[in-house]
């Protein structure tokens, strides 16, 4: 999944940096940035914005879990986006928000007026 407004930034970046062989290579060459440089950006990143929680990775990938589950998308297609071969998996990442839980509306009240008995 990708998204055209992250697609143009990446092709943005493309073009300044012109990498050969990797998207995000290592300074030093020869592979993939490491996952230790992908855990220092996401540190720089929040403390830049002066963010007081602790941000990792793992927790960009628990938001857009929950981002897609609150927006409607079915656990089955986050399942798949995520990589997850079970189900339960997904479920413990999409947690959904109070407000979400909170504005969801009881079957009850979709009964016709006309089946509730008069007070």
């Amino acid at each position: 999944m990708l998204s055209p407004q992250l697609l143009r930034i990446l092709r943005a970046y493309w073009k300044r940096a012109r990498p050969a062989v990797w998207l995000f290579p290592r300074r030093e060459g020869g592979g993939p940035m490491s996952s230790q440089t992908l855990t220092i950006a996401c540190r720089v990143a929040y403390e830049s914005l002066g963010m007081e929680k602790h941000v990792t990775v793992h927790t960009l990938r628990h938001s857009f879990a929950t981002h897609l589950l609150e927006a409607g998308t079915d656990l089955r297609i986050i399942q798949v986006l995520l990589g997850h071969s079970s189900p339960v998996t997904t479920a413990l990442y999409a947690q959904v928000s109070k407000a979400v839980i909170a504005g969801t509306k009881s079957p009850f009240d979709s009964l016709k007026a006309e089946i509730i008995p008069p007070s």
